[in-house]
This record gives C-alpha cells, structure tokens and sequence, in this order.
C-alpha cells in the first residue's frame, strides 16, 4: 500500500513515516500543501494522510480540490483542531476521517486499515443504482435525484445516505452510523452525527411533502416512508 503523508511538522511526519514502513507501507512524505497536492494528483496512492495547517495550501483547500480529479482516493486528516465544527469542515471537503494530534501510532493504523478494507469494498456485491421511494442514487456517477431533482452532496453526506439507502425501514444508532460511515466510535458528547442528519433532511426532505428521514428518539434515525 502506498501512503503520502502531508505534514509540515518534521517530527511528526517522520515518526509517522517510520511507524507506517515498519508496517510494510510505502510512504512519501511532502512538507507543504502544494507540494502535496502535486504528488497526489501526479502519482496513484491508496491514502492520503494530511495536516490541516500548512503552508502555501491549507489541508481543507487541498483535499477539496484533490478530491475534483481523485473522488475515490482515500484521505485522513491529522490536525491538533479537534472541535465539531472543525471535523464537520474536514468532512465536507473530502475526508473519510479525521484524527486529532497527539495521536498514538496503533489508533492511526487501525483507521488507515478499516478505511482501506471499506474503500476496497464499497461496491462489491451490490448494484451501480440504490433507490428508495422517489430518491435514486448512482454510486458510479455519485448523483443523487429525488424525483428527477438533482440534490448535490458533500462527500460524507453522500456516504451517509449511501448507508441509509443500504439499510432502510430499520433504525440505525448514532454508534452504528459514527462506525459504519465514519470507521470510528465518536465522544458520546457529540452532536456528530446529528449534524450531518440535518444537513441530509435540509436536501433531502425540504422541498417534499413526504419525508423519508426520521428521527427515533432515544434510538436513533430511519429512512422510512410514513
């Protein structure tokens, strides 16, 4: 497995890059963001692991525009910010996941390793067109129409609903959500994942008499017709 590693911070980047080789990876390192971007869209990796802050490009710019030629290459974000709405920043630009600096060497493994066997995955045994009532998805193409309308998601928004149209009329938990989307099991402190809900509902339901997403209290939520 090839992994770049974009990170300014010359400690950091290179534990990181000898933590990963001792594990068979294969790493190149980059020091800046344009730097960085370059490598990743002249070269094919398997994951992408980037700061946030960084010179000449920040991370958010960087996995947004890698992400316009590279929609299916994988991508983690390393960065010391660790608030909601940082991650839901990182999130919407692109990233499969988010890990908050200092962070030990095993937890970054264990993401790196889930989100390749997820991403290796994604569309085996299952058909190109996930559909549901009036809401059709294209997995290939990546566009969503409810009755024939065009909705445009961010990338985990689409993975999220990609997850509900997988698994409708049953209830899914916030912690079944946060590991099977996200990998990862999120603070139960966190409002996460009700975010993203929202931002679904904005797209999905708004405009329609009849709404497809529902919230379970205490349980969690459903893609349902009622």
């Amino acid at each position: 497995m090839n992994i770049l590693i974009i990170e300014d911070d010359l400690r950091v980047a290179q534990l990181t890059q000898r933590g990963l080789e001792e594990q068979g990876f294969i790493v190149t390192l980059a020091y800046d963001g344009l730097s960085g971007k370059k490598l990743a869209l002249q070269n094919e990796y398997d994951l992408v692991i980037t700061d946030i802050v960084l010179p000449k490009m920040d991370g958010i710019d960087l996995c947004r525009e890698v992400r316009q030629i590279k929609p299916d290459l994988a991508i983690i974000m390393l960065t010391a910010l660790g608030t909601t709405d940082d991650k839901v920043e990182g999130f919407d630009a692109g990233a499969d996941d988010y890990l908050v600096k200092p962070f030990e060497m095993r937890e970054l493994l264990v993401r790196i390793r889930a989100l390749l066997k997820r991403n290796s995955k994604a569309t085996q045994n299952m058909g190109f067109i996930l559909r549901y009532a009036d809401l059709e998805m294209n997995l290939h193409t990546k566009i969503v129409k409810r009755d024939t309308k065009d909705i445009n998601l961010t990338p985990k928004e689409f993975k999220l609903l990609e997850y509900m149209m997988q698994n409708p009329d049953r209830v899914l938990s916030r912690v079944e959500i946060a590991e099977k989307v996200w990998d990862t099991h999120f603070d139960t402190g966190t409002n996460f994942i009700d975010v993203y809900i929202n931002y679904l509902r904005k797209k999905i339901d708004k405009d329609f008499d009849q709404k497809l997403i529902h919230t379970k209290s205490g349980m969690g939520f459903i893609l349902k017709l009622e």
